[in-house]
C-alpha cells in the first residue's frame, strides 16, 4: 500500500492519545486494518469514534428505549432523522441536535450552525423544513460572559434562520448556575415530505458515481466531533478553529438543489456532511450499503490551497452534502446544482468489497473497512461504572416544612414572574421570524406549545421542546419520566394527540460514575414514561463532556414531542383567559411538595428536595381527558402547571388573557405554599362556558379524574382568596421586563 509520509508524523500510541482514542481503542484500530493506521486513517478513527458520531458510551444504554410504534416508518437510527406517518399520504421528519461545545466558544457561529446543520438532516431526506424549535440553557444572568452568550447564541439562531426562511414556533430557555460556561444549545428541525418520496443515506450499486455537493472545503471545523466530546476548559478558546462557519444563503440553495435533485429519481443515496465531514458521509453511506467506495480527494472543491487529506476528510465546511447517482445519469444531478450555481463534483464511485479508499496526489492514503467506523457497527460500545451520587440522599431528605415560608403571597408571585426561568422570552422570540412560511397557527410566547397548519389539510402539527433540569439532577428517574410527561402535556393542551418523540441527551463526563448513574437512571425514566404514553423514540442526539473547570450541567435530557391535529381550525388551543364569566376548574393531582421547584430557587435560593412525584398512568388519563375536551370544544382556556406552580399558571393564563379571575384554592389542601407553588405533576386549569358544564363534568367523571372548581373569570385582577391580590398590569410588567432588564446590565 503506497502512502505518503509528507507532512504526516508518525503514528505512535501517544499520538494516538492526543487524538482522543485510549490504548484500547487504539490496539483495535491496528486489529482492524492488520497494521498501524497512517495519519489520515488515524484522524479518520478519531472522529468516527469521538462520542459525538459513534455514541460510544451511551449506545447500549439508548437501545433500551421503545423504538417503535404504528406510525414510525423508519425505526430510530435507521436514517439521519425520525419519520412519522401524519395520514394524508403526509410523513413527518424531525430531529434535535446540539451545538452547545462551539457555542461555548463561539456563540453566534455555534448556534447558526447547530441550525443548519440540524435543516441538512431534515431535507437530505427529501423533506422541506417547515418550522424549528430550540432549547436552551444558560448561566446566571448576573454573569456578563452569560449575558454576551446568551446575546450570541440568538443573534446566530435569529440570523441563519431568518435567512433561511423557516419559521421558529417554540421553544424554551433555562438559567441555572449549572450551566456556567457550558450552555447548551439544542435546535430542533420539523418537516413535510410525501410518503415514499424520502431518500436514504445509503450508497450502492457497483459503478454509480459518489458526487460532493454543495459549499468548498476549507479548514474551519476540522476536529470539531473531537471538540465536542471533550470537556470546556480554558485551552477551548484556542480551539475556535474547530467551530464551523456557516452561510444561510448557501443552505437554501443547496435545500432547492437537493429536493429538486431528488424529483430527477437519479439519487441512490444522499447524506448531509456535518460533523466529521467526508470521512463521516463516505464511511456511514458505504456500511449502510455494505458495498465499498474509493474517493478522490484531489477532486474535492477545496477553498484553500494545499490541504491535506487529513485536513480535507475531517474539515466540518458547512452546507455540504454527498450524493451517490445512478450510473449515467449523474449529469442530470451535476445540471440541477449548477443551475443553482453550487458545486457538484464526482469525487469517486462505489466499489466491490467493504472498504473505504482515500485517494491523493495518486496514493492511497486511507483504506479501512466502512463498518469498523460506524455506530451500531464496529465503533466500540462500552458500559462505564455507574454509582449513585451521595448527594442524592441529602436532597432527597430535606423538609420543605423546616423553611421560613413568607407570608406576602403577593411579592412572592411577583418575584416567581420575574425570574429568568419563567418570565416572558420575548427579548428572545421576537428576534426570530416566526411567521414565514404563513403556516404559523400558535408562535412562541403564550402557547402552550407551537403548532403549525398544514397546507392542503385540515390537519396541524404541535411540537415542544421540553426539560428542567433541576428535576433530573434531584431525582433522575422521575426527571427522565417528567421531561416526556411534561413535553407531551404542553402538545395536549395545544390541541394535539402526541405521536412520537426526539431527544437531546445532555450530560457530563461519562467516566465519571455519578454521571454515568444519572445518564442511565435518566433514560430508563424516559422510557417508562414513552411506553405509558405510546410516544415512541424516533432517534436525536448524544451530548455528553458538557462540564467546565467548575463542575457538570445538571443532567438534561432535553425532549422535542411531535403530536398530531386533526383540526386546526376547531382543535387549537391556547392558555389566556378568553371571556368574562367562564367557569375555571382544577384537574389532575393533589398538589404537593416543594422539592425543586422554583419557589425553592427564586424565593429560597435552594435547588433541593425530590423531584415531584408522577404517577405515569394518571398522567396518561389526564391527556385523554383534556384532549377528549378540547377536540369536543368544551373548553376555552388551557394552561398546564409547571414551573412556579398553580399561582404562576394562574398569573399566566390572567396575563395572556388580558383577564382576570376570582380564585379560592381551599380544596386543594391546607398548606397554602404548596398548593400554589407545588410542581407536583399531572395538573392542568381550564375555563369553561356555563352552557357546556353539563357536558364538561360528563366527561371528567367518565374518565375518574380528580375535579375542583377555582373560580371564575372577569375584571382587571387576579384574586385568590386572601392570599393574592394582583392587577393584571402590576403581573405583566413584572414578566415581561425582567429579560429585558437583565440585559442591559
Amino acid at each position: 500500500m503506497a502512502t505518503s509520509a509528507i507532512h504526516e508524523p508518525k503514528v505512535t500510541l501517544d499520538l494516538a492519545k492526543e487524538h482522543g482514542l485510549n490504548e484500547e481503542e487504539y490496539e483495535m484500530i491496528k486489529n482492524y486494518l492488520g497494521r498501524t493506521p497512517t495519519f489520515t486513517e488515524l484522524g479518520v478513527y478519531s472522529v468516527m469514534w469521538s462520542e459525538h458520531c459513534s455514541y460510544k458510551n451511551s449506545i447500549i444504554e439508548i437501545k433500551k428505549l421503545p423504538r417503535k410504534g404504528d406510525q414510525l416508518l423508519v425505526e430510530a437510527g435507521e436514517e439521519n432523522a425520525g419519520l412519522v406517518d401524519i395520514g394524508d399520504g403526509l410523513a413527518c421528519a424531525f430531529k434535535v441536535e446540539s451545538h452547545n461545545h462551539p457555542s461555548a466558544v463561539e456563540p453566534y457561529q455555534g448556534a447558526a450552525t447547530g441550525v443548519g446543520g440540524i435543516h441538512r438532516d431534515i431535507f437530505t431526506m427529501g423533506a422541506r423544513p417547515v418550522a424549528t424549535l430550540n432549547s436552551l440553557r444558560f448561566g446566571s444572568m448576573e454573569n456578563p460572559r452569560v449575558r454576551y452568550l446568551l446575546d450570541g447564541v440568538v443573534r446566530g439562531i435569529s440570523d441563519y434562520g431568518n435567512s433561511f426562511g423557516i419559521p421558529v414556533i417554540g421553544g424554551e430557555i433555562y438559567f441555572d448556575e449549572s450551566y456556567e460556561g457550558n450552555p447548551l444549545v439544542n435546535a430542533m428541525s420539523i418537516g413535510i415530505v410525501k410518503v415514499g418520496e424520502t431518500a436514504s443515506a445509503i450508497s450502492k450499486g457497483i459503478g454509480n458515481p459518489v458526487i460532493i455537493v454543495g459549499a468548498s472545503t476549507g479548514r474551519d471545523g476540522i476536529h470539531g466531533a473531537t471538540f465536542a466530546s471533550e470537556e470546556i476548559s480554558e485551552e477551548s478558546e484556542a480551539k475556535r478553529p474547530s467551530v464551523q462557519v456557516g452561510d444561510p444563503f448557501t443552505e437554501k440553495l443547496l435545500l432547492e438543489a437537493s429536493l429538486e435533485a431528488l424529483k430527477t429519481g437519479a439519487v441512490i443515496g444522499m447524506q448531509d456532511m456535518g460533523a466529521a465531514g467526508i470521512a463521516c458521509s463516505t464511511s456511514e453511506m458505504t456500511a449502510k450499503g455494505g458495498q465499498g467506495m474509493k474517493v478522490d480527494l484531489d477532486k474535492v472543491p477545496a477553498r484553500e490551497p494545499g490541504m491535506t487529506a487529513y485536513e480535507l476528510l475531517l474539515s466540518e465546511s458547512q452546507e455540504r452534502m454527498l450524493v451517490v447517482a445512478e450510473k449515467g445519469r449523474e449529469q442530470e444531478i451535476i445540471d440541477v446544482y449548477d443551475k443553482w450555481d453550487l458545486h457538484a463534483v464526482v469525487i469517486g464511485e462505489v466499489v466491490e468489497g467493504d472498504k473505504v479508499t482515500y485517494w491523493k496526489e495518486g496514493e492511497i492514503k486511507g483504506e479501512i473497512p466502512a463498518n469498523s467506523l460506524v455506530l451500531g457497527g464496529g465503533a466500540p460500545q462500552y458500559v462505564r461504572e455507574a454509582t449513585r451520587p451521595a448527594y442524592l440522599d441529602k436532597v432527597q431528605s430535606f423538609d420543605t416544612n423546616t423553611l421560613d415560608h413568607p407570608q406576602d403571597h403577593n411579592k412572592v408571585v411577583k418575584t416567581l414572574l420575574g425570574s429568568p426561568n419563567i418570565a416572558s422570552k420575548r427579548w428572545v422570540y421576537e428576534q426570530y421570524d416566526t411567521m414565514v412560511r404563513t403556516n404559523t397557527v400558535n408562535g412562541p410566547g403564550p402557547s402552550n406549545s407551537g403548532v403549525i397548519r398544514i397546507k392542503g389539510t385540515k390537519k396541524g402539527l404541535a411540537a415542544k421542546t421540553d426539560c428542567n433540569g433541576r428535576y433530573v439532577y434531584l431525582n433522575p428517574r422521575k426527571g427522565g419520566q417528567i421531561a416526556v410527561a411534561e413535553s407531551a402535556r404542553n402538545v395536549v393542551c395545544s390541541g394535539a394527540k402526541p405521536v412520537a418523540v426526539t431527544n437531546c441527551l445532555n450530560f457530563g463526563n461519562p467516566y465519571k460514575p455519578e454521571v454515568y448513574y444519572t445518564f442511565k437512571e435518566a433514560l430508563g425514566g424516559m422510557g417508562d414514561a414513552c411506553r405509558a404514553l405510546g410516544t415512541p423514540v424516533t432517534g436525536g442526539n448524544v451530548s455528553l463532556y458538557n462540564e467546565n473547570p467548575n463542575s457538570a450541567i445538571f443532567p438534561t435530557p432535553v425532549i422535542g414531542m411531535l403530536g398530531i391535529m386533526e383540526d386546526v381550525d376547531k382543535h387549537r388551543m391556547t392558555p389566556g383567559f378568553k371571556k368574562d364569566g367562564d367557569i375555571i376548574f382544577y384537574l389532575g393531582a393533589d398538589r404537593k411538595g416543594l422539592g425543586g421547584s422554583e419557589y425553592l430557587k427564586s424565593v429560597h435560593g435552594l435547588t433541593t428536595g425530590d423531584a415531584p412525584d408522577i404517577d405515569l398512568e394518571l398522567e396518561s388519563n389526564l391527556q385523554d381527558l383534556v384532549l377528549k375536551l378540547i377536540q369536543s370544544q368544551t373548553v376555552n382556556a388551557v394552561h398546564d402547571i409547571s414551573d412556579g406552580g398553580l399561582a404562576v399558571t394562574l398569573s399566566e393564563m390572567a396575563i395572556h388573557g388580558n383577564l382576570g379571575a376570582s380564585v379560592s384554592v381551599k380544596g386543594l389542601g391546607n398548606n397554602n405554599h404548596e398548593v400554589l407553588y407545588s410542581e407536583a405533576q399531572s395538573g392542568i386549569v381550564v375555563t369553561v362556558s356555563e352552557n357546556n358544564l353539563p357536558a364538561f363534568e360528563k366527561f371528567v367523571k367518565d374518565s375518574g379524574i380528580q375535579l375542583q372548581k377555582l373560580g371564575v373569570t372577569g375584571g382587571n385582577e387576579l384574586t385568590v382568596d386572601t392570599l393574592i391580590k394582583l392587577p393584571i398590569n402590576t403581573m405583566s410588567t413584572e414578566y415581561e421586563s425582567a429579560i429585558p432588564k437583565a440585559m442591559k446590565q
